[in-house]
């Protein structure tokens, strides 16, 4: 009897400590550098404004996300079923598709875009080309050995980034104004552009490939005979979820108010520019350091580990190993260079379209797998497409 009890005691616990860590774990791969960028500049174009925008972005850039993970849950981490319900060709068409977009056509370059101008007011006489080839390089000596130098970075620099940006939210809000500047614009419009912007961080495009990472944290403390087994995973995803979504909007949110409530001292500033020039308008010269390296190092283990991902699928999915994971790696590397020379700015306006009009068909695509899942719901190509012929619809009136 006392061992029963003991094993009663002891699981609970375990188990809400799973579902803290994959709250955590959640939210640490979602987050990136490039999250910062868009929730401060919503809070520098909204102004006093700011909620209505980021009533928009929480929905885009948090509560789809976490749809995703959901969805994938209930696919049991199987992105490849997940994405064949649409058909077998289309299903990994759609794969790569997005692989791509989270590789060297968007996240990537888009990380060393940013590192560079996060850096660049500390290194002025290093231009964007030059600093692709460094860090393009820097890149592919962390994967070519795959050794655990990006986890030991990872470990020192996730809480030094955190540590840094909640100063600046909490200083930030010190120094800030009594109220934000008025802002020329209407409140339906603010949302809109919130819930567009928060297209921008590819969250949802990350969660269909993580989910499979936190269904084994969750899975590590599950009975395999309990009859219940999988509602209780799902039970512990949805309040992960709820961690993570938590951690996420309060980053958001602090972010969106600080840059809304300095924007007079952001005017001017392009969305990349925004993390160095509010690090340095609240921190100081020092303190903006500090920031920036932690930003550019965490951009830097964030292409580290796509850029690896995207070469195993190359040379495991695409080629059936007829393509060496070295040769993927430098392809992949070599298209992220040419695309990082296009800005941060430029980048960001090439996938604008792209995340605009494939965005509401794969929140449909979420939808209609849940509800398969659920109720055994049928129907997935003709919502699917409609959503898409809805969006381009939208996109080109």
């Amino acid at each position: 009897m006392q061992a029963q009890s003991s094993t009663a005691t002891t699981t609970p616990r375990s188990s809400r400590s799973s579902t803290w860590v994959s709250g955590f774990a959640m939210f640490s791969m979602l987050f990136g550098a490039g999250n910062i960028v868009f929730s401060l500049a919503i809070g520098q174009y909204a102004q006093d404004q700011n909620l209505y925008a980021m009533l928009g972005l929480l929905i885009t850039a948090v509560g789809v996300p976490f749809l995703g993970l959901i969805a994938m849950t209930l696919f049991d981490g199987d992105y490849k079923g997940f994405f064949e319900r649409m058909g077998k060709i289309p299903g990994f068409l759609l794969v790569a598709f997005i692989m791509g977009l989270i590789g060297p056509f968007g996240a990537i370059p888009r990380c060393v875009a940013l590192t560079y101008s996060t850096t660049k007011m500390y290194l002025p006489s290093v231009t964007l080309p030059v600093f692709s080839i460094l860090a393009c390089s820097v890149i592919f000596l962390l994967t070519f050995r795959r050794t655990r130098i990006v986890d030991i970075v990872g470990y020192i620099l996730t809480p030094l980034k955190l540590g840094t940006l909640l100063l600046i939210i909490l200083v930030g809000f010190m120094m800030a104004p009594v109220v934000a500047p008025p802002a020329p614009h209407d409140q339906w419009a603010l949302f809109i552009h919130g819930l567009k912007e928060g297209y921008q961080t590819m969250d949802l495009l990350g969660a269909f490939f993580f989910c499979s990472v936190v269904l084994v944290c969750l899975k590590q403390n599950a009975d395999p005979n309990d009859p219940h087994g999988g509602k209780r995973l799902i039970s512990q995803t949805l309040k992960a979820s709820c961690i993570g979504a938590a951690l996420l909007a309060f980053i958001y949110i602090g972010f969106s108010f600080v840059a809304a409530y300095h924007s007079d001292a952001l005017a001017g500033s392009s969305p990349d520019e925004l993390i160095a020039k509010v690090s340095m308008h609240v921190l100081g010269p020092y303190g903006a350091l500090i920031v920036c390296l932690a930003v550019a190092f965490a951009c830097l283990t964030t292409s580290v580990a796509l850029s690896t991902v995207f070469a195993d699928f190359v040379h495991k999915d695409v080629t059936r190993g007829k393509v060496s994971y070295i040769s993927a790696l430098i392809g992949t590397l070599a298209v992220t260079y040419f695309v990082s020379t296009l800005q941060f700015t430029g980048i960001a306006k090439m996938l604008a379209p792209i995340l605009q009009l494939c965005y509401p068909a794969l929140i449909v695509l979420c939808i209609v797998n849940i509800l398969y899942k659920l109720y055994q719901f049928k129907p997935v190509k003709v919502p699917v497409l409609v959503a898409f012929g809805i969006s381009a619809l939208g996109y080109l009136l």
